[in-house]
């Protein structure tokens, strides 16, 4: 069974099948549900880090890292915060007729080095790094800067539009996140910083790889202007995993920027 099938023209002269074995301790969010009526409902959110989609079997993802924003911008509490070893669950109280985000992100440094020709490692914030906390002595020095982005989108009654934040790497489509179904297309376009990130690497992974032989994973490098169309095949919750480095760093140390989004999108029946 293939997971998507069908592409545009343009998009499978794009698409390369690979193999995805090596793509363990995935994070992601799934929510109970991604479109509701009405205009108050509830939904329980699990997050985790896993080498299977959507399993929770190797550890769970940091609530308190995660932020809830409702349709008109604001930060929407989350309540019954629990995390186990495995993932982390809690529900949000949706009030306001919309689309919600919930997202988490980070933007890091790692340095490697050596002293007296022991390897060493440093990691932490972009905010707290500095020449001052590699050791003096340090040699063959290695600064790598990278962000990342987890999110996932839910509607109540009418969506509303997600709009691009403008920071770091994005995937953003022309269809409505929470307005997949499958047998149709959805343009997506990679943007990082605002721009179109052309060559972006994107995954698209469905749900239930527990139980298939193969991940049928279907890997696209986006094109000049960051784009690439895909025609869902079958309904069910996808993991969309895109990547993109340059050279474009904002710590002169740094050689190397590594950008990562992750989403989860539900791609409904007809």
């Amino acid at each position: 069974m293939k997971v998507l099938t069908k592409l545009t023209a343009a998009a499978l002269a794009l698409a390369v099948v690979a193999p995805t074995s090596a793509m363990a301790h995935r994070a992601w969010m799934l929510p109970s549900a991604t479109v509701l009526s009405g205009d108050d409902s509830w939904i329980t959110v699990d997050a985790a880090i896993s080498n299977d989609l959507f399993y929770f079997n190797h550890h769970a993802m940091a609530p308190d890292s995660i932020e809830v924003t409702a349709p008109d911008g604001t930060t929407v509490a989350k309540e019954n915060v629990a995390q186990g070893k495995f993932r982390s669950t809690f529900d949000v109280h949706l009030t306001k007729e919309g689309t919600y985000r919930l997202a988490t992100s980070n933007e890091n440094v790692m340095a490697r080095y050596t002293v007296d020709g022991k390897r060493g490692v440093w990691r932490g914030p972009v905010a707290k790094f500095s020449k001052d906390v590699l050791p003096k002595n340090a040699e063959n020095v290695e600064i790598r800067q990278s962000s990342r982005r987890v999110e996932t989108f839910v509607t109540l009654g009418k969506p509303s539009e997600v709009k691009p934040l403008g920071k770091g790497l994005e995937l953003v489509s022309t269809t409505h996140p929470n307005d997949l179904f499958s047998g149709e297309s959805a343009t997506f376009q990679v943007l990082l910083d605002g721009k179109p990130a052309q060559g972006a690497k994107v995954s698209f992974v469905a749900g239930g790889e527990r139980y298939r032989t193969e991940p049928e994973a279907m890997n696209f490098t986006a094109d000049g202007e960051g784009k690439l169309t895909v025609t869902w095949a079958e309904p069910g919750a996808y993991w969309v995993d895109a990547s993109y480095e340059d050279g474009k760093t904002s710590i002169p140390e740094a050689k190397l920027r590594q950008a990562e989004y992750i989403a989860t999108l539900e791609v409904l029946p007809q």
